[in-house]
């Protein structure tokens, strides 16, 4: 059995309030999380919907193969074409003990093309970044500078 993981990330402004969300199919079944921060960026938060969306996966279907699916170039690229990571080396850290060991498929979808499951989680990604403060907090929990 191999799993899908669909996520997406958005932020209102660039550093601004941002919100993460995934969608994990596997047997018939669909599981979502999504989840916001209020002071962060863009890329932050698509980094966080795909390392959610794993830890999800490894509690789920700790042994299954994934395929992912991301519209953030930054994210496939760096884990399939071994680009460097220069910013954000606490989510970097984070990911990579996810991935060690397991058998991942990176795969890149267009954003905001109609791609059924990217369009899901990109609307509960907003939803969350609209439900976040709209003033920048004075100490980050994860920060929010690329």
């Amino acid at each position: 059995m191999r799993i899908k993981i669909y996520t997406d990330g958005s932020c209102l402004g660039n550093p601004g309030p941002g919100g993460w969300a995934y969608l994990i199919e596997a047997e018939g079944e669909k599981i979502r999380g999504q989840g916001g921060e209020p002071g962060t960026t863009n890329n932050r938060m698509e980094m966080l919907a795909a390392i959610e969306g794993l830890k999800t996966a490894a509690e789920k279907f700790p042994e299954a193969p994934i395929d992912l699916y991301s519209d953030s170039s930054l994210l496939i690229n760096t884990m399939s074409k071994n680009w460097k990571r220069k910013k954000n080396t606490d989510l970097w850290d984070e990911l990579i003990p996810l991935v060690m060991h397991k058998k991942i498929t990176w795969n890149w979808v267009r954003g905001h093309n109609g791609h059924p499951q990217n369009e899901d989680c990109d609307v509960r990604a907003q939803r969350e970044a609209g439900r976040q403060p709209k003033t920048l907090p004075s100490a980050p929990s994860r920060g929010f500078f690329d």
